[in-house]
């Protein structure tokens, strides 16, 4: 059974520019060290930045029919996330979908396949993760769902939920999380600045971090020495 949902409840604007701000190395800490798509979901060029409600979408393998209807019918800033059973061996988006999605004000997309046409998406300055990147293109043939629960990078993806990614990867914050992951955010990153005038100042990192007392009543026998 396939569905289509063309709506769904979208995050605060407010809530979206402030966690494009941030790193997404960041985020994850706040989330617990979790949250992050699989190394394999890589940007295809660099400087990609975005930050949006996720527009999902459940396609065939090596069928990309249901991207085309998700691009027509996407709303400005949403974010396309594309579960595709992880094949790598097809192109699922291309120069033309880009040009076409930033005409249209797409935040970008998440693809657990493939992408083509970089150096031109490069110039265009859409912004794309993916799985590949591969010149061998994709059928049309085959239906889909749109705005349902779907698997991408190892993470389960809910429409509205908010996608976050820059040069590092990809972040998904659950949309009920938003607040909260905000705020220890905000935490980490007045920490991180206080550590950073602190090294500045001549202190050691690891006397920072106060990683000494881990050793403490360890075995660790250091070089030159023979313990019996």
């Amino acid at each position: 059974m396939y569905i289509i949902q063309d709506e769904f409840e979208r995050p605060d604007p407010k809530f979206i520019q402030k966690l494009k701000a941030i790193p997404t190395s960041i985020l994850s800490d706040a989330m617990g060290r979790y949250g992050g798509m699989t190394h394999e979901i890589k940007p295809i060029g660099r400087g990609f930045e975005m930050a949006g409600p996720a527009y999902t979408i459940r396609s065939y393998v090596k069928d990309n029919l249901m991207v085309h209807y998700a691009l027509k019918m996407a709303n400005p800033g949403d974010i396309l996330v594309v579960e595709a059973g992880g094949y790598p061996e097809g192109a699922f988006w291309g120069e033309l979908m880009s040009v076409m999605a930033k005409r249209k004000g797409l935040g970008g997309i998440v693809l657990d396949t493939g992408v083509r046409d970089r150096n031109r998406i490069q110039e265009i300055g859409f912004p794309i993760f993916a799985r590949s990147v591969i010149p061998v293109g994709t059928l049309k043939d085959s239906p889909g769902s749109i705005n349902i629960p779907i698997q991408c990078g190892g993470l389960v993806v809910n429409p509205g939920d908010i996608v976050v990614g820059d040069d590092d990867g990809v972040i998904v914050i659950p949309k009920g999380d938003t607040g909260l992951v905000l705020e220890k955010a905000f935490e980490i990153l007045k920490k991180e600045e206080e550590i950073r005038q602190r090294m500045a100042s001549g202190e050691e990192l690891f006397d920072i971090l106060s990683l000494g007392k881990l050793f403490e009543g360890n075995q660790f026998i250091k070089k030159g020495e023979c313990k019996l």
